[in-house]
């Protein structure tokens, strides 16, 4: 079966907002993640978010600083490592993807506001679909639901 890419274009919230949401569903469903971004001091941040988004819950989740990463439901890190089997990957912060072998699913949230992310999300739309990936396009309304573009 072809892995499923799913491009999320962010236009009214930013990826802080949008991401427990996501993940929260995915753990909801059972699947473990890694969520690759764009460099070291994203993942710091984004590790920090994760604990405290939410005044009534938190995403359990780990880093390479952290012991056991193949335990960790989810897993932040800003290279290509899968410590945790993830079957699902998360690409933010301008990740670029690398091989997409052994995912169920990829998911590439973009900033839409960056013309350069913009760009570079089309890139990886012709790479990704090249390889025979079954690719779809989500753009965010502006209440932050998900309208299916492409």
């Amino acid at each position: 079966m072809a892995t499923e890419v799913l491009f999320y274009h962010l236009t009214s919230q930013p990826l802080e907002a949008v991401l427990p949401g996501l993940l929260m569903k995915c753990l909801e469903r059972d699947w473990t993640v890694v969520v690759q971004c764009g460099s070291r001091e994203r993942v710091e941040a984004l590790d920090a978010h994760l604990w405290a988004f939410s005044d009534d819950s938190f995403l359990p989740h780990g880093t390479a600083a952290d012991d056991h990463p193949e335990h960790q439901p989810v897993y932040l890190t800003d290279g290509p490592d899968n410590p945790n089997g993830a079957v699902i990957r998360f690409l933010v912060d301008r990740a670029v993807p690398g091989s997409i072998e052994g995912y169920a699913r990829i998911v590439l949230l973009f900033d839409g506001q960056d013309p350069e992310a913009l760009a570079e999300a089309r890139g990886h739309w012709k790479s990704l679909k090249a390889q025979g990936a079954e690719v779809t396009y989500w753009q965010q309304k502006p209440n932050g639901g998900w309208e299916r573009k492409a």
